[in-house]
């Protein structure tokens, strides 16, 4: 900006900036405050850079949970890079929770925990009639992210409680709700709820005491504890089909897949629906979805 004033001084006769006889003191001090402003923005990047850019407010907040920033931000890069983050973005400002990081990243600052010294409290929801992303109800809430590491300043995190559950498998610490804070499951949470209930009131199907389950497929860290079987009508009628694969997903997987597989703008129909099995794409409903129970 400062740079087209002194363009405009110097050609343009009728304004004659740099003439000092006709110049007024509002477009010198003007010329003076935005060269002052150069002035500071180049040395404050001056300073930071000093010492590998360890006078840098980022570099700062890195060095509190360890001797060299620069570590600690390799270290950092390498979770990130992992599918495995946990991601939540509102607004201009985003959460990412790696497997040993908590990081927050707002438009003027970053704040940073390492997972094994903080304590997380739920402080605050709050709920809104209408979300701008699906026009329907919603529900946001707030954690308080305290670290037992000298320096390191407690920090809240915000996000739709919608991903609370997803938070809560990522985080190894436990979330203290010292205030008894109600939150809203989601539509997916609240099915799957049903699910696991309907499956546990369908019948068991029993697997020998040699034989050996698998882990879920699906998550890869539970044991696989369902079976698909025809029970919802006879062996020859109706539009489910017998599924003859061997016990490889686990209930919350299961029902997962299966919420999936539905009409996603009619989800009153969900329970009454069918769904292709995840492995051999044969048609089941909820009824053959069967515990496994291991006989004696």
């Amino acid at each position: 900006m400062f740079c087209y004033y002194i363009g405009l001084g110097y050609t343009s006769p009728g304004l004659q900036l740099f003439n000092l006889g006709k110049t007024s003191y509002l477009w010198i001090g003007f010329l003076c405050c935005s060269l002052l402003i150069v002035l500071v923005a180049t040395l404050t990047v001056l300073y930071w850079y000093k010492n590998n850019w360890s006078k840098h407010p980022i570099s700062k907040t890195l060095e509190r949970h360890g001797n060299r920033w620069y570590a600690v931000a390799s270290d950092i890069n390498i979770e990130y890079r992992r599918i495995t983050k946990f991601t939540s973005i509102l607004g201009q400002t985003k959460v990412y929770i790696t497997d040993s990081w908590i990081v927050k990243v707002s438009t003027y600052n970053m704040d940073i925990a390492y997972q094994s010294d903080v304590h997380l409290t739920l402080h605050d929801t709050d709920s809104h009639a209408i979300s701008h992303e699906n026009m329907g109800p919603v529900q946001y809430v707030s954690i308080t992210v305290s670290s037992i590491r000298d320096g390191v300043h407690p920090f809240s995190i915000r996000l739709n409680s919608n991903d609370y559950n997803d938070l809560q498998t990522k985080i190894q610490a436990p979330i203290r709700n010292a205030r008894n804070i109600v939150i809203h499951q989601s539509l997916s949470d609240k099915f799957l709820d049903a699910f696991q209930n309907q499956v546990a009131l369908n019948e068991k199907y029993s697997v020998p005491a040699d034989m050996e389950l698998e882990q879920c497929i699906g998550c890869m860290q539970t044991t696989s504890d369902v079976k698909l079987t025809k029970r919802c009508d006879d062996a020859t009628s109706g539009d489910c089909v017998q599924c003859y694969c061997r016990p490889m997903w686990c209930r919350q997987c299961m029902g997962k897949w299966f919420a999936s597989r539905q009409d996603q703008e009619r989800p009153e129909t969900w329970l009454a629906s069918r769904s292709p099995c995840p492995t051999c794409r044969s048609t089941f409903c909820m009824l053959d979805v069967c515990r496994i129970v291991v006989a004696e």
